[in-house]
């Protein structure tokens, strides 16, 4: 998607955000579209920035709160992003996303991807339908099995639902290093057309043979925990970012932690959470500009440990 100075600033004036942090977007001015990543089970080329809904979109009915998210949505629309990532467990997140791309006639420029999180056929049935009824969806474009819960018997029902056009991906996740293992098996077993696990600047057991088998199995890698949880920014809080980074059009230190992730090729798309318009827009710039080479990447650990 095409973007001008004009719309950023329509972005960050839509709720009153400070445009402090809007020169550092400018840069990026020429570059066009949002680079893409294909699912290797289609084809279909995916934005390689989304959006994680845990803790940030669980507001219910407060209607402020909402107001923001709206422009959340809206900053990362402008931006070319697509992919929209919730689950049952997280609270009101579902239906808030749902609601807010209703009311804002935005709701069929998204990936939809959301989890089934309780265990039984039946139960996990219903669930799933009211997920659907939450997203506002007749389909979903990529349902998940949340942290594994009886995956053997859902993976039946996720089969039959994509043969039925009901869903049109199904995929597995986790967040911890030590489930990576059990992820390899399902993903060379079952041949998922997704897989979300954690990965990081400073978490990188997946580079052990994750990616790799992932890789063999044409099976598309999202990524969370890309900021482990905010421990990143801790660390970086008051340093600058290192002279080398401009080449790499790393403009602040959510793109120099995305574009790390982003800079492997094996990954897909990578979903970082947030509530605030502002950081969605600079989350989102990770997605364009040039990304770290190798010697780029070793940089960049080096200099994160020395801090």
């Amino acid at each position: 998607m095409e973007y001008t100075r004009r719309e950023i600033l329509k972005i960050f004036g839509l709720g009153g955000v400070c445009l402090a942090t809007v020169p550092l977007l400018f840069s990026y001015e020429q570059s066009g579209k949002m680079r893409t990543r294909m699912i290797p089970s289609s084809g279909e080329p995916l934005p390689i920035v989304g959006l994680g809904t845990w803790q940030t979109f669980d507001v219910g009915r407060d209607q402020g709160a909402l107001e923001v998210r709206k422009q959340v949505l809206l900053a990362m629309k402008k931006s070319g992003g697509r992919v929209i990532d919730s689950s049952p467990m997280y609270g009101s997140s579902e239906e808030v996303v749902g609601d807010l791309t209703s009311i804002l006639g935005i709701r069929k420029d998204f990936f939809y991807a959301t989890k089934v999180w309780t265990s039984g056929k039946e139960a996990g049935i219903a669930q799933m339908n009211s997920s659907f009824h939450k997203m506002r969806r007749t389909s979903m474009d990529l349902m998940q099995i949340h942290n594994l819960v009886d995956w053997k018997i859902h993976v039946k029902t996720l089969r039959e639902w994509k043969e039925q056009g009901k869903i049109r991906y199904w995929g597995i996740t986790h967040y911890i290093d030590s489930a990576h293992g059990t992820l390899e098996k399902i993903i060379a077993a079952e041949h998922p057309d997704f897989v979300q696990f954690n990965y990081s600047i400073r978490s990188l057991n997946a580079e052990r043979s994750l990616f790799d088998t992932c890789g063999k199995n044409k099976t598309a890698v999202i990524i969370n925990q890309p900021f482990e949880s905010g421990s990143l920014f801790r660390t970086v809080k008051g340093k600058p970012l290192p002279d080398w980074c401009e080449p790499y059009d790393i403009n602040s230190w959510a793109q120099y932690f995305l574009k790390f992730i982003l800079s492997n090729e094996a990954v897909t798309c990578v979903i970082p959470g947030t509530s605030k318009p502002q950081h969605m827009a600079d989350n989102m710039m990770a997605g364009y500009g040039n990304l770290p080479d190798a010697g780029g990447r070793e940089k960049m650990l080096h200099y994160l440990k020395s801090l």
